[in-house]
């Protein structure tokens, strides 16, 4: 009965995990709902057999792509920015959030919408753990219908937040915390 379903690229680290979210996507998108993709992808996931054919396939099917880094690129199959934003759009992504770590973030809209944010200035302990709790956040704010802007300032407070914390989830907070913490956190320029 679920309306949206969040995949990251470690699913092909485990077969049994693979076959559920095989089975799952398109049932979920026949009734029409969404697939957020966080590509999350390792070096060693890459050397797993078809991987790059199943990473191609779960891009395709994405609603929503939260990509770090080189991963933008490597979902999109080119180089450049907004060269690459383009091509995942015209794919049939609607929705791109670009995490950028201490620098903030993006998010892209294939409608033309657009919304960058700063990043919040932390003392990191280990960044372990942040970009999942800047993806859940961000994926949760916008199934609650939360602007771009906004669902990108509480985003980059859940991945902050968890770097000021030793652990890979132990920085998440409520949303009662996450608003405490922007109030008093002070971002960059």
């Amino acid at each position: 009965r679920c309306g949206h379903i969040h995949v990251m690229g470690t699913v092909f680290a485990s077969p049994a995990a693979w076959a559920i979210t095989e089975r799952a996507i398109p049932l979920i998108k026949a009734r029409g709902g969404t697939m957020s993709l966080d590509p999350n992808l390792r070096k060693e996931l890459l050397a797993h057999g078809q991987t790059e054919e199943k990473f191609a396939g779960l891009v395709d099917e994405a609603d929503l792509l939260l990509p770090s880094g080189n991963e933008l690129f490597l979902a999109a199959g080119t180089d450049g920015e907004e060269r690459a934003i383009e091509a995942l759009f015209r794919r049939g992504v609607k929705e791109i959030a670009v995490k950028r770590g201490e620098h903030g973030a993006s998010a892209r809209q294939s409608t033309g919408a657009r919304a960058d944010c700063p990043g919040l200035i932390v003392e990191e302990t280990d960044p372990t753990g942040a970009g999942d709790c800047f993806g859940g956040a961000y994926v949760a704010c916008r199934r609650l219908g939360m602007p771009l802007r906004t669902s990108l300032e509480f985003a980059n407070a859940a991945g902050a937040r968890n770097v000021t914390r030793l652990g890979p989830m132990e920085g998440a907070g409520t949303r009662a915390e996450l608003e405490d913490f922007m109030a008093r956190t002070a971002r960059r320029s």
